[in-house]
């Protein structure tokens, strides 16, 4: 199959007025807010770091005034266009992955004969700094949907109808470089891993990859012992537009195997209403500095058992690689260094991954952000499953 897509041009959320997503991601987190605008009863705030763009959709509360952002003449006016479907959503979500790509009608039309769901057919949308051509398509997994983007006569900020905003969070100190999404991670029902994976190969041109020297083809890689019951599996996709920047894109899919009560793969089914992202991982240069900038601006970390330190197996392992134990232990950094299978030599050439998870986003124990820094691994820190598991088992039991 040719390529269809190009990159990842933004993951979107749908939140309710009030709530403090597009705050917190600009005042703990450091994202830009670098464009504006009103579409409907709907406030669209576009954030970045580096190449990682979030587009935050606020559903105004009734009774607020309705606003028509500006239209040109020959497109489709931008009064309640959001790129995206409407979703008003009754909890907090992130729903919606945009990729930018050449020929939106003849792959809309392409996935429309596979049997796919067009939720918005090819729509022209433009302002006076050209135009765009989108259409949405919905995928298999929960409310996820896929806008398809073509950008190429489109030479303003964004999009059209989106108003530039200058300096609106330059108090954030940065500390370490993000630079593009790493990859997204899907909560799914157990048993479904596999229609998912064919959907993506089929429609949209994913390819299954292997992410442990234990991930089995079939099952998956499958972590069970110790109250952790977990079931992974991953599958990327290289696009034609790709630079060192924006990598590849990578979707891992997460099904509980566990019998414990409130585990959270299950915890996010049931408050979430159903499958979809339960995490987007950005990846940074310095995972240390980034965290540490977080969270003295006000964002809360997962921290792993304290016994995770003081494993002579895993203090070991991050003094091999020239790590700072005391270092990753005050900031309760996560190090795998058999990350993607890399055990063995991997130690020897010092190829390992950090990673460190935030706290629920939302009031609902449902979506987070995971900061990565890859020195050579090329995983997704299974080593580390069973701390976060832990960490995470122990801050729901604490407000069960």
């Amino acid at each position: 199959m040719p390529p269809l897509l190009n990159r990842i041009c933004h993951i979107g959320f749908h939140v309710a007025e009030g709530q403090q997503l597009a705050s917190n991601l600009m005042h703990q987190f450091g994202f830009e807010l670098f464009a504006t605008r009103m579409a409907g009863w709907s406030r669209q705030l576009a954030f970045r770091r580096g190449n990682a763009v979030f587009l935050v959709n606020e559903r105004l509360k009734p009774g607020g005034r309705e606003v028509s952002p500006v239209s040109s003449s020959g497109f489709c006016k931008n009064k309640g266009i959001l790129y995206d479907v409407d979703l008003q959503p009754s909890v907090g979500t992130a729903s919606n992955i945009c990729f930018e790509a050449e020929d939106v009608p003849g792959i809309s039309q392409s996935l429309e004969e596979r049997g796919c769901q067009i939720l918005i057919t090819p729509t022209a949308v433009g302002d006076e700094s050209g135009y765009v051509t989108y259409s949405v398509v919905g995928s298999i997994v929960g409310n996820v949907s896929h806008t398809l983007l073509d950008r190429s006569q489109y030479c303003g900020p964004f999009l059209p109808g989106f108003h530039v905003v200058e300096g609106a969070s330059k108090k954030f100190q940065a500390g370490g470089q993000i630079t593009h999404f790493d990859h997204i991670t899907y909560a799914c029902p157990q048993g479904s891993s596999q229609a998912v994976l064919d959907w993506y190969k089929n429609c949209l041109g994913f390819q299954r990859f292997l992410i442990h020297q234990q991930d089995d083809v079939a099952d998956g890689y499958t972590i069970q012992g110790s109250g952790v019951g977990l079931r992974l599996t991953a599958m990327r996709y290289s696009g034609s537009g790709l630079t060192l920047l924006d990598q590849d894109c990578k979707i891992v899919l997460a099904e509980s195997l566990s019998e414990q009560k409130n585990n959270q793969v299950d915890t996010f089914l049931e408050q979430h209403g159903g499958s979809g992202i339960q995490h987007v991982a950005l990846y940074t240069t310095d995972i240390i500095g980034t965290a540490a900038a977080m969270a003295k601006s006000g964002a809360i970390f997962f921290k792993p058992p304290l016994a995770y330190y003081s494993e002579k197996s895993k203090e070991q392992e991050i003094r091999r690689v020239g790590q700072d134990l005391q270092l990753l232990k005050d900031h309760g950094i996560l190090l795998d260094a058999e990350a993607g299978g890399n055990s063995g030599p991997g130690l020897h050439g010092k190829q390992y991954l950090m990673q460190i998870f935030t706290k629920p986003l939302f009031t609902e124990e449902t979506f987070f952000l995971e900061l990565i820094e890859r020195c050579g691994g090329t995983g997704f820190g299974e080593g580390n499953i069973r701390a976060l598991w832990q960490s995470v088992q122990n801050y729901m039991d604490q407000h069960a």
